[in-house]
C-alpha cells in the first residue's frame, strides 16, 4: 500500500463515526481536519472533496456491517440457523464491532433521500444487497424442503429488514434498549414460523 493509500485509509477510518453520527450535511471540513489531525490541503490532496470522503466512509461502514453479518451467518450449518444469525446479531448488537453512530444504511438513507443522490444510491445498493442475501437463504430453504414453497422470499426478506431497521430507529430515538429486544423477538418468531 502506497503512502497516499495509507493516508486515504486513515482519513476514512478516523472520520467513519463522525459521518455516521453527524451525517453528510452535519460534518464540516473542520470536523474532518480535527478528527484526522490533517490539514485541509492534505484532505483535498487525497479526496476531491467532502463528497468523496463521505462516499468512501459509507463503503467503509457498510463493509463493517457486512463482515459481521457474513461471519455470523457462515458459522451456521442450517438455513434456519443462518436466518436466525440476523436476529441474533441485531438482538445482541453490542457484542459486535458495529460502526459507531448506528446503522449506516438507515442513517444515510434518511439523510440522503432528498439531498445527496450519490449517497442515496449507495444506501439503495446496500439495502438491495442485504435483501438479496436473505432472499437467497429463503430460496435455498424452499429448495431443500425446509421452508414451504408458498413462502414469498422477497416479502419475508423485506419484512425482516424493515422490522430490524425500524427497531434500530425506535430503540435509538426512545433510548429504550428493551424495545430492541421486544421487537427482535418478533423477528425471531417470524423466522421460526417459516420452518
Amino acid at each position: 500500500m502506497t503512502k497516499a493509500e495509507k493516508t486515504k485509509q486513515y482519513i476514512i477510518a478516523q472520520t467513519a463515526s463522525l459521518f455516521n453520527k453527524k451525517g453528510f450535511a452535519g460534518t464540516s471540513l473542520q470536523d474532518i481536519t480535527h478528527a484526522t489531525g490533517l490539514t485541509k490541503g492534505s484532505i483535498y490532496g487525497n479526496f476531491g472533496g467532502k463528497d468523496e470522503v463521505a462516499l468512501a466512509v459509507f463503503d467503509y461502514n457498510i463493509s463493517k456491517v457486512r463482515t459481521i453479518l457474513r461471519t455470523e451467518v457462515a458459522k451456521q450449518q442450517t438455513i434456519k440457523g443462518k436466518l436466525m444469525a440476523y436476529a441474533d446479531v441485531y438482538t445482541h448488537f453490542q457484542k459486535f464491532p458495529f460502526p459507531e453512530g448506528g446503522c449506516p444504511m438507515l442513517n444515510t438513507a434518511i439523510e440522503a433521500d432528498d439531498t445527496h443522490p450519490q449517497l442515496k444510491q449507495k444506501a439503495r445498493e446496500a439495502i438491495m444487497s442485504w435483501k438479496k442475501s436473505i432472499v437467497t437463504l429463503i430460496e435455498k430453504g424452499i429448495q431443500s424442503g425446509e421452508i414451504a414453497k408458498e413462502v414469498n422470499p422477497e416479502q419475508v426478506a423485506l419484512t425482516i429488514m424493515a422490522t430490524i431497521e425500524g427497531m434500530i430507529m425506535i430503540a435509538n430515538l426512545t433510548g429504550k434498549p428493551e424495545y430492541r429486544k421486544a421487537i427482535m423477538k418478533s423477528v425471531t418468531q417470524m423466522i421460526e414460523d417459516l420452518f
